[in-house]
């Protein structure tokens, strides 16, 4: 069972990378000495959101004792500092994704947001009546909801490339649905309720074929492994700083410069603009333009402190561990009588779903709870990939790099005695 993200920047090197130490990287999450129930927490709950390191906590705190103002605008001394924090930030995640100009790097509040204002701003004026956007049937809501919004306004069609048993999107048949009326693919570099990697950059290729813009919801690769955009060669890519270890309400939307240019502002008010009279108003390039108001000053830093926190543990180290754990937990629960897990794709990112006979998803997770494992029980944003499979709802274990095997094996444990429950 891989866990590689198909990335040029993805693969392990030549050598075997460094053992993560993990008790050293527990040592950092505050929250992981806590018990829930009386029961030492184990937390496989990191897909939904990722608990944040002292570096996080630390950055964020920092700012607001001792570097906060309102950024841009000011001319003091406070204003400039804050200024050059936010946009260091910047220049953190450019690198960090690999964009071409640092311009590219739009801050949002999150992967839901950045889709919701490609939807608006780039996909609405260009889609007509009989148009398609292409979407796969691995999709979170985030990534169907917001193109059917623009697409019954505008009398088009979502079109879904279907996924095989595995959870695993179906390569022909993508590709026989890309035609002359696709207006926008997007698409999910990992799924959130399966695991299951994507092979992006084939999808993109294809796409790109027939000159038809991608976008790249990569919300759950970006904790697992380093990803260059550049090379992908997407349009667009989004991503949410709390899933990588970062703050709440800070995300990131990376569009190529050229597309960025053409699409119009998203939401008006300060900053986003050149002039204002009562007759019209001139705006910014990007990324000012899309970022109206006062800015998430402090996620932005947080995030920023994420990205060097992972990069000191290093992402080849991080995807070693991460695929360990992952093949632990499908050896553990596949042992489990009665239990099935819910896609068995070739390429799968550190998440395990699975249902037990006789069971209800969140009977299994409030009955792990009473034992200090939280997991995450429920449709996970993707009912009609939970429709696909012939379930309501699945149980889901999401792993991180201070996850422990012994977590794993106290899971299998955990979920024996949810069966003795239930026999």
């Amino acid at each position: 069972m891989s866990s590689a993200l198909e990335s040029s920047t993805d693969a392990l090197s030549d050598g075997a990378p460094a053992k993560l130490d993990v008790e050293g990287v527990r040592a950092q999450f505050p929250i992981l000495t806590r018990t829930v129930h009386g029961r030492p927490l184990v937390y496989l709950d990191s897909a939904a959101s990722a608990q944040k390191p002292e570096a996080v906590i630390n950055a964020v705190s920092d700012l607001y004792r001792s570097s906060y103002s309102n950024v841009h605008r000011g001319v003091h001394g406070l204003a400039e500092e804050a200024t050059a924090a936010f946009e260091g930030a910047r220049e953190r995640v450019a690198r960090w994704i690999g964009a071409p100009e640092v311009a590219e790097v739009v801050f949002v509040r999150g992967a839901t947001e950045g889709i919701n204002l490609v939807a608006a701003s780039w996909l609405r004026p260009r889609l007509g009546e009989g148009d398609e956007v292409l979407v796969t049937h691995l999709e979170h809501h985030s990534n169907i909801v917001p193109w059917q919004l623009v697409c019954e306004e505008k009398g088009a069609r979502l079109v879904v490339a279907p996924v095989n048993d595995r959870g695993e999107v179906m390569q022909e048949e993508y590709r026989a649905l890309l035609s002359d009326r696709t207006r926008l693919v997007a698409l999910g570099h990992v799924s959130n309720a399966l695991g299951t990697v994507n092979p992006v950059r084939r999808m993109v290729a294809a796409a790109k074929e027939r000159e038809i813009p991608v976008l790249v919801d990569g919300a759950q690769a970006l904790p697992h492994a380093a990803v260059d955009v550049a090379d992908l060669g997407c349009d667009f890519y989004v991503f949410s700083g709390h899933k990588v270890f970062g703050p709440t309400g800070i995300g990131v939307l990376w569009g190529r410069g050229d597309r960025l240019a053409a699409m119009p502002p998203y939401q008006g008010g300060g900053e986003m603009i050149r002039s204002v009279t009562f007759e019209r108003s001139s705006y910014r390039e990007a990324p000012a333009r899309f970022e109206a108001g006062t800015p998430n000053l402090a996620g932005a830093v947080g995030l920023a402190a994420a990205l060097d926190f992972l990069e000191g543990l290093g992402m080849e180290t991080i995807h070693a561990h991460e695929s360990a754990l992952l093949e632990r937990a499908h050896e553990v629960l596949g042992a489990i009588e009665g239990l099935r897990i819910v896609g068995t794709a070739r390429d799968k990112a550190a998440v395990v779903s699975f249902v037990i006979d006789g069971i209800h998803a969140h009977d299994i997770g409030t009955i792990l709870d009473r034992e200090g494992i939280a997991i995450r029980a429920g449709h996970h944003c993707a009912q009609p990939l939970m429709e696909r499979f012939g379930v309501a709802a699945t149980a889901r274990a999401s792993f991180a790099l201070y996850n422990t095997v012994e977590e794993i094996d106290r899971l299998g444990e955990s979920i024996e005695s949810v069966r003795r429950v239930f026999a």
